[in-house]
This record gives structure tokens, sequence and C-alpha cells, in this order.
């Protein structure tokens, strides 16, 4: 749970500082780019660690995890931040971790049981109404691309966490970066082509957003992520995301001077011990 909570710290700063990076670059660039940045450093890693090969049977999770974490949440998430605030889109990834459950259940071999299910709808409902409320009772437009980023990254850290028992968390995310490097970065290269002008004239501001969703977001933080649900189950650990919203609009409110209302505390504590009562009920694991 340790090691789950510190991969969330580091992914709750995604958002905004995504928003500070697709300020000034193409929110395109901005997802693809951080990827072949993070395969770079995942080659060295790999190289370091004279790590073997993975099998053949991990070659489809590896494929989830890439499809899921390092291109469709980015890429979708990346578009999202052009046009709604960072604490508002935190509240819409809170579902990741109901989705997650889901998916681990039906792939991942585990069944959790009734009373853990209950506390994720909780959990669920808690975030989805604080969601509603913010936006005045209706979704925003904005809103489709970011569910559609929740759906790929639960696949993503399903597969991926299941995986991470075979493989161990940082060779999990390293060689599903270099599963993806061959597509993206040529997609890359035609970016920085066509798009030179913008990204030669960009301020430090959104280079410091891309180098954190690039070294820590998209590399880093997948170290602990995979690696506590390795060892406490997809579905249990997955729940430690509940806290994610609000540790997001913490830093919205720090690095974007976004507003941080009172309602935000009393959702927060209320998803905290919704978590804390997730992680007694119990998930059976084949």
């Amino acid at each position: 749970m340790l090691l789950g909570l510190i991969g969330v710290a580091m992914f709750s700063l995604t958002l905004p500082f995504t928003r500070m990076a697709v300020a000034d670059l193409d929110p395109a660039f901005v997802a693809l780019g951080r990827a072949v940045a993070a395969a770079c450093c995942a080659a060295l890693w790999l190289g370091w660690k004279r790590a073997p090969w993975p099998p053949r049977s991990a070659l489809l999770p590896l494929a989830c995890v890439a499809g899921g974490c390092i291109i469709g949440f980015p890429w979708l998430s990346s578009i999202a931040m052009r046009t709604v605030p960072a604490s508002h889109g935190a509240v819409l990834v809170g579902m990741l971790p109901l989705a997650t459950a889901v998916w681990a259940a039906l792939r991942g071999g585990e069944r959790p049981s009734a009373g853990f299910w209950c506390m994720a709808m909780l959990g669920t409902a808690l975030v989805a109404g604080f969601a509603l409320h913010g936006s005045g009772g209706s979704l925003r437009p904005a809103d489709l691309a970011l569910l559609g980023a929740v759906l790929l990254g639960s696949i993503g850290y399903a597969e991926g966490g299941k995986l991470a028992q075979r493989l161990g968390g940082p060779q999990t995310i390293c060689w599903a970066l270099l599963l993806a490097a061959p597509l993206l970065t040529p997609a890359v290269a035609w970016l920085v082509w066509h798009d030179a002008a913008r990204i030669a004239t960009a301020g430090a501001r959104a280079w410091t957003g891309f180098a954190y969703v690039s070294l820590i977001s998209m590399f880093i933080a997948f170290f602990f992520w995979y690696r506590g649900m390795a060892l406490g189950g997809v579905a249990r650990v997955g729940q430690v995301q509940l806290v994610q919203p609000f540790l997001t609009m913490l830093g919205a409110a720090l690095f974007l001077g976004e507003a941080l209302e009172w309602q935000t505390l009393l959702f927060a504590l209320a998803v905290i011990v919704v978590v804390g009562a997730g992680r007694k009920m119990q998930v059976k694991r084949r």
C-alpha cells in the first residue's frame, strides 16, 4: 500500500504539469514526446541491469500497458487539459480505481468480495458527485476524453500490475516503453519538424511540465506503482488512487494557482475513509 501511495503521489501531479506543458506545446507532442523520452531512460535502465528479454507470453500484456498507459491516457488527458482545469480533470480521473478493479476481476484472476465492491462504488460515487457538483450538474465535452483516458489507463494499470508479479515493476514499464517506441518515434519526429517554431519558443514553464510527465509520470512513478500492485494485488492497491484527485487539486493550487475550496477537503476526508475501509475487505487471488 505504501509503494502504491508513493506512485499515486507522483501520478497526482501529472494533470497540473500536463496543463503547464500544453499551454505552449501541442498536446500530441506532449503525449507522445514524453513516451519517447521515457523510452530512452528505459533503454538505459534495462542495459544497466542487463535485464533478460521478456517471454512471448508477456507481449500482449505489454501491448495493453503501452496502449493504455503510454499512448491512450497521456494523449486523451493532454487534449482535455487544453480546455478544462486540472482540478476538474482530477475528479474524473478518480474513476480509475473502480475501472482498474473491474478489469482486474475480468482479466487478472482476482475476485473482490461484495464488501470491497461496495467500498469501491461508494468511493466512486463520492468522486462522481464531486465532479457534477463542481461543473454545475453536467459534464463538459472534454470529460469524454478524460473518461476515455480512464478506460484505457485502467486496462494498462491492471495488465501491468499482473505482469509485474512475473517481470517486476521496473521491467514491466521499461519493456512497454520500448515496445511503443518504434511506433511513436517517427510520429514525434514529424511533430517536431511540423511545429518546430512553436517548440523552439516554448517557455521554461512548459518544458518543466514536459520534463515532469516524461521522467516522473511516465517512468519513475511506475516503478513504485507496479511493484505495489504486484505485492498487494491490483484491486486492493488500486483503491489508493481514490486519493489521487485531491492530491492533484493540491498540486493544481500550488503550481497553477487554481482555487482550493473547503468542500474539496471534506470530500477528500470522506474518500480517505472509504479507502481505509476498502483495504480491510477480502480480495481473493488465484
